[in-house]
């Protein structure tokens, strides 16, 4: 099995992340504008990219400024059965987001893709705590 794995860190306090990581608001401004979002464990996030494909996450965790755990129950074949974490940490107002990706099959040409847009990803996390605007899947031009 594979991992995807990217460290950030966001100078705001966890709390601020939790909330842009956990709300319909926050991920509209970091991943997509296409969702519909819930805030408890078992319910199923919806994600879609431009129209294509769903993708939708069971929330298996969520832990207030520390953790969030996803684990994707349809999208892609390579990302069903995939989990995606959050793990927060906060000093001195600022704070280290640990992602990753667990469980993926093999490492693939999709996979490298996935590598790089979690990396973008976080970015956006980064730009929207920080200054009030990420960068979603429709508003970028790459």
């Amino acid at each position: 099995m594979a991992n995807i794995e990217h460290l950030q860190t966001v100078n705001v306090p966890a709390s601020t992340v939790y909330e842009a990581l956990t709300t319909a608001k926050g991920l509209s401004e970091i991943w997509t504008n296409e969702l519909v979002v819930h805030d408890q464990v078992g319910l199923i996030h919806e994600f879609r990219f431009g129209g294509e494909g769903l993708t939708k996450m069971r929330i298996d965790e969520l832990v207030a400024d520390k953790k969030i755990l996803w684990h994707c129950v349809d999208s892609d074949p390579e990302w069903i059965g995939t989990t995606i974490s959050f793990e927060l940490s906060e000093k001195n107002g600022r704070t280290s987001v640990v992602l990753r990706q667990m469980d993926w099959k093999e490492v693939t040409a999709f996979y490298r893709s996935c590598n790089y847009n979690w990396a973008i990803f976080l970015y956006s996390l980064k730009q929207y705590c920080e200054e009030g605007e990420g960068l979603p899947y429709h508003k970028r031009k790459f």
